[in-house]
């Protein structure tokens, strides 16, 4: 009908998803969300990483209860359909779907954004409700209030997909973020007229609903909360089903179950379900080939720049993540709102919420080869790695007399890396070998990026004496 307003585009997107080869339904959702609904002005926020699903979860939840189109060929072989209050919700309700990550185009300013969005919205509602009195000069929500109180008490689900989109555009200042949440506030809290409003994002809502401007959404996430985590990102069985199909649709099937689980899996919800990547389950096998299907964003580039700057350390974690090791670490997701990063912590907590790294009991991980491909990719880039084709100069200028050398290792100040359970424990070294320490630490650096795919496949062991070489070549050298 509308741009926003009970808008037919929604089920042409959800539609098209159910017809490829490898969807899954996750309509089940939907008998989470009816009780919400039947209730009424209930708010909730899903933050989950990109490429989890959660437009297409928006485009189903618009489709299943907006007006805009019959829905009913769609949802009839899908699993909601045996829900006995499926004919009650289907396509009976108002819905206002908005897409906040779509720009008006060379948008520079906040301002210039919101007006797109309010300009559309109030022209759907004048269109639909010409006997509401609503004037363009009129705030949206007193808009929705006159269609309320004009229209025997006529209320709307709310779809707000990416919700923090905004927050990434290089324009957005302090003030302009308590604007918007200000808007956002003015359009749900303490109105009549939403029944629902279900919102999506990465980053979470919590830093903002803690004051009293947007106080009025739950928020759910994978690493806190367990409801709704099941219907983001591919469980196991959804993964063995997806399997299934791609055997019986591919004349010479390229992929392995175990390559799946090795290079997408890694993700878990907080009752501790594993969870793939879906988007890079699909792209998979839809290709038949195994692979890093990342597509960067400018995100992921804003936060490879604290590691090439080792802003707080940061990069001697990273280096221990690509090894494979967990990594302790204060993580709070408040970090990710920040524009400046400051701690490794901080670094740590935003890669967790962009779904770069895992976190599980005080501990972040590389979840998976895809991402930890990704990594590598970001540190060899660095200068630094440059010093492998000169060792000899690479050595702290005090310790380049090989009795020197090996007094430092006979008094037991090399930084060994021991081998327990297959994973490497760093052993600390003494406060007065810091300089040797740093160095033979920059060489382990070295050796974990070059040889990072012997370690994998051939384990820790002869990684392990590749080190000792390595020393034993420095001394060679002086």
């Amino acid at each position: 009908m509308g741009k926003y307003l009970n808008p037919s585009t929604v089920l042409s997107l959800y539609k098209s998803e159910t017809n490829k080869p490898y969807f899954v339904d996750k309509t089940e959702m939907l008998n989470d969300l009816i009780p919400l609904v039947e209730q009424g002005n209930n708010h909730i926020c899903i933050t989950r990483p990109r490429r989890f699903g959660k437009s297409i979860m928006a485009y189903m939840i618009g489709s299943f209860f907006g007006k805009g189109a019959d829905a009913s060929e769609t949802f009839a072989g899908l699993k909601i359909a045996s829900s006995e209050k499926y004919a009650k919700h289907l396509n009976r309700h108002n819905l206002i779907y908005i897409d906040f990550s779509k720009m008006p185009q060379n948008c520079k300013s906040y301002d210039q954004y919101i007006e797109r969005i309010t300009t559309m919205l109030k022209r759907d509602l004048i269109k639909a409700y010409p006997d509401a009195g609503i004037d363009m000069g009129d705030e949206v929500w007193d808009a929705l209030e006159a269609v309320f109180n004009e229209y025997n008490g006529e209320n709307f689900i709310f779809v707000f997909d990416e919700w923090d989109a905004i927050f990434h555009k290089n324009f957005i200042t302090e003030e302009d973020k308590e604007n918007y949440t200000g808007f956002l506030a003015g359009l749900t809290k303490g109105t009549a007229y939403v029944s629902m409003t279900y919102m999506t994002g990465i980053l979470p809502i919590a830093k903002y609903s803690s004051s009293s401007t947007i106080n009025n959404f739950d928020e759910y996430n994978m690493e806190n909360t367990a409801v709704f985590s099941e219907y983001f990102g591919f469980t196991n069985a959804e993964v063995d089903e997806l399997y299934e199909r791609y055997l019986a649709n591919t004349p010479e099937p390229a992929i392995s179950r175990t390559d799946l689980k090795e290079w997408y899996d890694g993700y878990h919800t907080k009752g501790k379900e594993s969870i793939y990547n879906p988007r890079s389950v699909v792209s998979a096998l839809s290709r038949n080939e195994i692979g890093s299907y990342w597509t960067n964003t400018g995100k992921y580039s804003e936060l490879s720049g604290y590691i090439a700057k080792d802003v707080d350390g940061v990069r001697s974690a990273v280096i221990l993540l690509i090894a494979g090791e967990s990594v302790e670490s204060d993580v709070a997701e408040y970090a990710a709102t920040s524009m400046h990063l400051s701690t490794a912590d901080e670094i740590l907590s935003a890669m967790v919420v962009y779904g770069f790294l895992n976190y599980d009991d005080g501990c972040v991980r590389i979840p998976n080869r895809e991402l930890q491909e990704e990594f590598e990719k970001t540190v060899r880039k660095e200068p630094k790695y440059d010093l492998c084709v000169d060792w000899k100069k690479s050595l702290p200028e005090s310790c380049r007399q090989p009795w020197v050398a090996i007094r430092i290792l006979l008094n037991g100040c090399f930084p060994l890396y021991m081998i327990q359970n297959h994973r490497f424990c760093h052993i600390a070294t003494k406060q007065n070998c810091r300089e040797v320490s740093n160095w033979l630490i920059s060489l382990q650096e070295i050796s974990t990026i070059y040889r990072g795919k012997i370690r994998r496949e051939l384990g820790t062991l002869i990684i392990f004496f590749i080190h000792m070489t390595e020393w034993m070549m420095v001394l060679l050298l002086n």
